[in-house]
């Protein structure tokens, strides 16, 4: 295989990168903000304890039988 080869995902990545140097420092922050965060495991547990049971499916209704 041919060690030159730069597929078009990868060069278009690296101008993109090229024209906006900071971009790789926004995309950390951001994950940051919506992923990266401790668990409150009390939450939680008591949003899986607050769970009602549901239907196997939520159209149907007894009445349509």
């Amino acid at each position: 295989m041919a060690t030159g080869y730069e597929s078009e995902l990868t060069r278009f990545l690296k101008e993109l990168k090229a024209r906006d140097p900071d971009i790789e420092r926004r995309q950390r922050e951001a994950r940051a903000l919506w992923w990266d965060r401790e668990l409150d495991r009390d939450q939680l547990r008591r949003a899986q304890e607050a769970r009602v049971p549901q239907r196997g499916y939520v159209y149907f209704t007894p009445e349509e039988a």
